[in-house]
């Protein structure tokens, strides 16, 4: 009997905890996240000298507060969870165990509260909450595109990296230590602050070779600045592609994922298994 009444607690306290489908998950995800914001705004307001000379007391018993509760829900989750090893593992499972670990950590690290504000990822779990597929059908078109642009973005930042080496240690040849470039990562720096059209200004060629060098820098600088964005565009237009429906008779787009006809020739998109499922409702 006490090994079916344990049974039904895990079972309770595992719907409500990653349930989101059911009132009192979705209840419990939404005090969560309301948690999640304020005691990153806490963490926020502790950063304020003034703020922190003055409410120290009542800003340092507030993270404790909310750090002990993130602290129970985690060890919840682990409790209730069917495949704890798995959760613990995962990625919601290791951004939960993040979460509250830099509290305990300022115990013995001065500074360390501050990286609470990693509870902020905590936040993504908003759109399985509010079933906002819509994101989440965005969400997989950017992800999507990312890693298919992943390989010739790492080519191309490799070309950058050898660039920017490069000049860097012409202008050290060039420009010599009494200019500033005291070093060829020092001239490695200053190359790629030039190429990224940043521009700190905190060493600048004097010689005429090295103010040339420097220009011809600047101007590749601002046609390497849209490389990576036309790769990153280009893979999420064949992405947004390829995750449309097509019409199996014109062929077209269709434009919503919950279409019941194509739009351009009527033809029903729905397989015969809808059709007659559908049909027997009726």
């Amino acid at each position: 009997m006490k090994r079916n009444e344990h049974t039904n607690l895990k079972q309770k306290i595992y719907t409500v905890i990653f349930k989101a489908n059911t009132p009192a998950g979705k209840w419990f995800d939404l005090a969560l996240l309301v948690l999640i914001l304020l005691s990153v705004f806490s963490v926020c307001l502790e950063s304020v000298l003034t703020l922190r000379l003055r409410y120290h007391d009542y800003i340092l018993i507030a993270e404790w507060t909310f750090t002990v509760l993130f602290t129970l829900e985690y060890a919840l989750r682990v409790y209730s969870s069917p495949k704890p090893i798995k959760y613990i593992f995962s990625f919601y499972g290791l951004v939960d165990l993040i979460s509250f670990i830099p509290t305990y950590l300022s115990l013995l690290l001065a500074g360390a509260q501050y990286l609470i504000v990693i509870r902020s990822i905590r936040l993504l779990r908003i759109f399985r909450i509010l079933k906002l597929s819509r994101f989440m059908y965005e969400g997989n078109i950017l992800r999507n595109a990312l890693k298919a642009s992943m390989y010739k973005i790492v080519v191309f930042l490799t070309s950058v990296v050898t660039l920017v080496t490069i000049i860097g240690a012409l202008m050290y040849i060039v420009e010599g230590e009494k200019t500033g470039f005291s070093s060829i990562p020092t001239s490695i720096y200053w190359a790629i602050v030039t190429i990224t059209t940043v521009g700190y200004g905190d060493i600048s060629p004097q010689t005429a070779l090295g103010q040339a060098l420097a220009a011809i820098l600047m101007v590749i600088g601002y046609g390497i600045i849209a490389v990576p964005t036309g790769i990153v565009s280009v893979e999420m237009a064949r992405a947004t592609d390829a995750a449309r429906k097509k019409c199996p008779s014109c062929h077209c787009s269709v434009l919503s994922d919950t279409a019941k006809y194509c739009q351009e020739c009527g033809l029903s998109l729905q397989t015969p298994h809808q059709n007659t499922e559908e049909t027997s409702a009726r």
